[in-house]
């Protein structure tokens, strides 16, 4: 399995290639690739680290080596979040960012899954569809907006408020990947129960938890380390699949949703791809509430992003 991340110098970028060159298959291959220029030392200190992973460091010229034969292309490049910014105030900046990358993985591993890490999420995901669109290479199977860490964080604050093992939490995540529409469903979570007070204050929590993060850092940067965690733990979800593993996870996907054109929830993946684009079940009151309020927002977002490449 050959795996390249995009921006793999940075804290996000870091974390999660730390994580890969620890737990991807033996014989699969890292592939590192950055414009900055510390990228190559990046993968020289990763190789020091004895798991049969070989790591690569390519350069801000040299896309089309780090990319040729991938079967899994995570992007997580990109300007993070600084206080007082939401995600939406980062697309001027990352909008062209992801358009470049998708366009070097459109000529040079069109059959690759395509992990989109970069905020704004529910817009990003649309501006490499409709660049892989123009390119003649869009497989909607292949394309996902990684919303792993809204999952990972609903599983860590349900634990902490109720004092479980998180490994036992299941918590699924649907809708997008900014405020308010970041959806969990906490009436699914099975053998625990809330009170109104305790889902509203939940829900909210997991909306903001990004903003959380990026206050608590003081101007020194966003979520890196769980994001890296939530990354790696989409992209292992993914080597499983294509080797022919049955795997569920929440994502965003363009996957014919009734609510928006793009909608994370739980998806089967398997050796295509998308195999199988789960339902996500019955809703209580709160949350058909929260979901109205939240998708003319998202639809907003989506059409951000197409009209950028357009």
């Amino acid at each position: 399995m050959k795996v390249a991340v995009l921006g793999a110098a940075g804290g996000i970028g870091q974390a999660l290639s730390l994580l890969l060159k620890t737990q991807l298959p033996a014989g699969s291959e890292l592939s590192l690739y950055d414009v900055a220029p510390v990228v190559p030392g990046v993968a020289v200190d990763l190789s020091h680290i004895p798991t049969d992973v070989k790591v690569q460091g390519f350069g801000k010229d040299d896309l089309a080596s780090a990319l040729v034969g991938s079967d899994i292309v995570l992007i997580p490049a990109g300007v993070p979040r600084k206080p007082g910014m939401d995600r939406s105030d980062l697309f001027n900046m990352n909008a062209g960012i992801v358009k470049n990358l998708v366009e070097g993985i459109a000529d040079n591993c069109p059959d690759a899954c395509i992990g989109i890490i970069t905020n704004p999420v529910n817009t990003t995901v649309p501006i490499a569809r409709e660049v892989l669109k123009q390119r003649g290479c869009y497989n909607k199977n292949k394309l996902f907006g990684v919303t792993t860490l809204d999952v990972i964080r609903s599983e860590a604050f349900v634990a902490e408020l109720r004092g479980l093992n998180p490994a036992n939490v299941t918590v699924p995540v649907i809708g997008g990947h900014s405020g308010t529409t970041i959806l969990p469903l906490l009436s699914q979570v099975e053998g625990v129960s809330f009170t109104d007070e305790e889902i509203k204050a939940l829900t909210h929590r997991i909306q903001n938890a990004g903003t959380e993060v990026v206050e608590a850092k003081a101007g020194g940067g966003s979520a890196t380390l769980s994001m890296g965690q939530a990354a790696a733990r989409f992209c292992l979800s993914l080597v499983k699949a294509l080797e022919g593993q049955s795997v569920v996870e929440c994502t965003y996907v363009d996957g014919g949703s009734e609510h928006a054109e793009f909608f994370a929830q739980p998806v089967r993946l398997g050796k295509g791809g998308v195999e199988e684009v789960l339902p996500y079940g019955e809703i209580s009151a709160f949350e058909k509430q929260c979901m109205n309020d939240m998708l003319e927002g998202l639809k907003g977002d989506i059409q951000k992003g197409i009209d950028f490449v357009s």
